[in-house]
C-alpha cells in the first residue's frame, strides 16, 4: 500500500508522519515559525521566563508574543554586555601615553599596559611620547644691517606631556610652526648679515633652539626640543656671485692666519731657545771669568810672597817666561852673536816656504815623492846654524 493512500490507517512509510506521535489528522511538512517559536521558549525559560509549548493545549496569542519579546530583550542585553565589555578595556603601547577625560574633563594619563575605562564616559588619546618628530622651516627676513637673507631650518622635537599636548593647544604642529618662525625671525634680525652667512649659523642654532623652547613653554604645547638645525643661509639670488667672492676671500684671510700662526709657533720657540741658550753661555762665561780672576789673584799673591824674598831671580825667571811665552808663537829666530852689536834674523818660515814651494815644482816636474819634511827643516837649520857660528867665528880670529 502506498504511503499515501486515503483512510485513517497508520503508515510507516509516511516520511511526514510522527510515527505515532502525532494525531492522525497532520498531514504536510512542519512548520518553521512552531519551531523557531520553540527555541524561543526555551531561551526565555534559560533566562528566568515563562515558557509554554507553542501549539499545545494552554497556549494563546498574547503568550507567544511575549516568549518572543522576552526572547528579543534577552538577544539585545547580551549584544549590550558584550559591547560594554569589549569598550571598557583598552591597551598602551611603551612608546604611548594615554590620556583620559571623564565627562569632557582631565581624568589622568595612563601608562603603557592593559587599562579600563568606563564605556560611553571616558574618552581615550592616545599620544606617542618616545619618538622624535620633524618639522621644517624656510623663509626670507632681514637682517640687522638691513640685508635679505634666506634660512633654511629643521627642527627635531618630542612630545614632553601628553596632557599639555592634548587639551593646552587645538594643534600642536601649527603652534610650533609658528612659534618657529617667531624665533628664527627674531635672532636673524638681531644679526649681522656676515655672521648668519659664514661662522655665526652654529651660534644662531643655539640662539634658535633656546627661544624656541622658551616660546613652547609659554604656550604650554607639551613639546620638547631636541635640536634646532641651521641646513642653509642664502643671501639673494642677483647677489649670490658677489657673496661667493666675499666668501671666499674670506676663507683666503682665514687660512693665511693659520699660516702666519703656524710660523709664530714654530719661530718663537726657536727664539726662545736660542735666547735661553745666549742666557746661559753669558752665565757660563760670567763664571768662567770670575774663577779666572780669581786665580790670577790666587797667584799673583803668591808670586808676591816669593818676589818679596828674592826680588833679582824672580824678576829674571818672569822675564824668561814671558819671552818664552812671547817667541814661541813665532817661526822667526834671533841670533846674539858673541863679541858685536849686531843681531843676527834667520827667517825660517821663508826658508820652509822655499822649501815647499820647492817640493811642489819637483812634485809637478814628475817626482812626486820628493817632499821636505820636518826632519829635512830640522837639518837645514842645524847646518845654518852652523855656518853662523863659523862665521862668527872667523869674525872674531880677524878681529884679533
Amino acid at each position: 500500500m502506498a504511503w499515501n493512500e486515503p483512510g485513517g490507517n497508520r503508515n510507516d512509510n509516511d516520511p511526514w508522519g510522527s510515527g505515532g506521535r502525532r494525531g492522525g489528522d497532520d498531514q504536510g511538512p512542519p512548520d518553521l515559525d512552531e519551531a523557531l517559536k520553540r527555541g524561543l521558549d526555551r531561551l526565555n525559560k534559560l533566562l528566568g521566563g515563562k515558557g509554554g509549548k507553542a501549539g499545545g493545549p494552554g497556549s494563546t496569542g498574547d503568550n507567544k508574543g511575549g516568549s518572543g519579546f522576552g526572547a528579543m530583550f534577552a538577544l539585545a542585553a547580551i549584544l549590550l554586555v558584550g559591547y560594554i565589555t569589549f569598550q571598557s578595556f583598552y591597551t598602551v603601547d611603551e612608546q604611548e601615553r594615554a590620556v583620559v577625560l571623564r565627562f569632557g574633563e582631565y581624568h589622568k594619563t595612563e601608562n603603557p599596559g592593559l587599562r579600563f575605562k568606563v564605556p560611553l564616559i571616558d574618552d581615550v588619546t592616545k599620544v606617542r611620547v618616545t619618538n622624535v618628530r620633524n618639522a621644517e622651516s624656510r623663509g626670507q627676513m632681514l637682517t640687522q644691517d638691513e640685508n635679505l637673507v634666506t634660512v633654511e631650518l629643521q627642527v627635531q622635537y618630542r612630545v614632553s606631556s601628553a596632557r599639555d599636548y592634548v587639551l593646552n593647544v587645538r594643534d600642536s604642529n601649527e603652534a610650533l610652526a609658528y612659534a618657529t618662525d617667531s624665533a628664527l625671525r627674531h635672532e636673524v634680525g638681531s644679526s649681522q648679515l656676515d655672521g648668519v652667512l659664514t661662522e655665526g649659523r652654529a651660534e644662531l642654532a643655539v640662539r634658535v633652539e633656546q627661544r624656541l623652547q622658551s616660546f613652547l613653554e609659554d604656550y604650554g604645547t607639551g613639546l620638547e626640543i631636541v635640536r634646532v638645525n641651521v641646513e642653509s643661509t642664502q643671501p639673494p639670488a642677483p647677489v649670490q656671485d658677489s657673496f661667493r667672492e666675499v666668501q671666499r676671500a674670506r676663507e683666503d684671510e682665514q687660512r693665511l692666519k693659520e699660516e702666519a700662526e703656524t710660523y709664530r709657533n714654530k719661530v718663537v720657540p726657536e727664539a726662545r731657545g736660542q735666547a735661553q741658550r745666549m742666557v746661559e753661555e753669558a752665565s757660563a762665561y760670567r763664571a768662567e771669568v770670575i774663577e779666572r780672576a780669581n786665580g790670577e789673584t790666587s797667584r799673583f799673591l803668591a808670586m808676591l810672597e816669593v818676589y818679596q824674598q828674592a826680588p833679582g831671580v824672580t824678576r829674571e825667571r818672569m822675564y824668561l817666561q814671558a819671552l818664552e811665552t812671547v817667541m814661541s808663537n813665532t817661526s822667526k829666530i834671533l841670533i846674539d852673536t858673541e863679541g858685536g852689536n849686531n843681531m843676527m834674523y834667520l827667517p825660517l818660515d821663508q826658508l820652509v816656504n822655499r822649501s815647499g814651494a820647492a817640493a811642489r815644482s819637483e812634485s809637478t816636474l814628475g817626482n812626486p815623492q820628493s817632499s821636505m819634511t820636518e826632519s829635512d827643516i830640522r837639518s837645514l837649520t842645524d847646518r845654518v846654524m852652523q855656518e853662523l857660528q863659523d862665521r862668527q867665528s872667523s869674525t872674531v880670529r880677524r878681529g884679533r
